[in-house]
C-alpha cells in the first residue's frame, strides 16, 4: 500500500472517530426526539419496538445510556498510549454487561446483577495493571533495574561465600601453625 493511501485511510478513520465523539451528546439525547407515546418506531425501514419498556423513548433512553459511554470507552481504550490503559477494560466490561441486560430486557431487571461479572473482570485486570505500574515505577521513577539488582545480589553472595572460605582457611592456618 502506498504512503498516500495509508495517510488517506488513517485520515478517514480518525475523522470518523472525531465525528462520533463530537456528535455523541446528540446521539445520547436523541431519545428525547422520538414520538412521546409510541411503542414502535420505524427508521430507514427498520422497525424498533419498545422491548417491554413501555415506550420506545424509554427503551432508547436505556439503549443509548449504555451504548454511547461504551463506545466512547472503547475509542479511549483503542487510542490510549498510557501504561494504565488496561484499567479502562473495567468500565468497558461494566457497560457491556449493562448493554447486554438492556437488550435482553425480558428479566425486568436492569443494572442489578452485572456487578458479579464486573468483579470477575476486575479480578483479572487490576493485578495486571498493578504489575505493569510496579515495573514502570521501579524502573523509571526510582531508577531500579531489577536485573542489575539480581546481579549485585549474586556478587554479594559470592563475596560472602569467599569471605567465609577465607576465614575457614585462616582458622586452619592458625591451628596448623599452633600444632607446629
Amino acid at each position: 500500500m502506498s504512503k498516500k493511501s495509508t495517510i488517506k485511510k488513517r485520515f478517514i478513520i480518525e475523522g470518523a472517530i472525531a465525528l462520533f465523539i463530537a456528535i455523541s451528546p446528540l446521539v445520547f439525547y436523541s431519545y428525547k426526539y422520538l414520538p412521546p407515546d409510541a411503542t414502535t418506531w420505524t427508521f430507514l425501514g427498520i422497525e424498533f419496538k419498545e422491548n417491554d419498556f413501555g415506550l420506545i423513548s424509554t427503551a432508547f433512553y436505556y439503549y443509548f445510556s449504555k451504548l454511547v459511554p461504551f463506545l466512547l470507552l472503547v475509542i479511549w481504550f483503542v487510542t490510549s498510549k498510557n501504561w494504565w490503559y488496561h484499567a479502562i477494560l473495567i468500565p468497558i466490561a461494566m457497560y457491556s454487561f449493562q448493554l447486554y441486560s438492556v437488550l435482553n430486557y425480558s428479566s425486568k431487571k436492569v443494572d442489578e446483577n452485572e456487578i458479579l461479572y464486573v468483579i470477575a473482570v476486575t479480578m483479572v485486570v487490576v493485578p495486571i495493571v498493578y504489575f505493569i505500574r510496579l515495573k514502570l515505577v521501579d524502573k523509571h521513577v526510582h531508577g531500579i533495574d531489577l536485573e542489575a539488582m539480581d546481579t549485585e545480589l549474586q556478587i554479594l553472595k559470592e563475596k560472602e561465600e569467599l569471605r567465609k572460605e577465607r576465614e575457614k582457611l585462616e582458622e586452619r592456618q592458625k591451628t596448623l601453625s599452633k600444632k607446629m
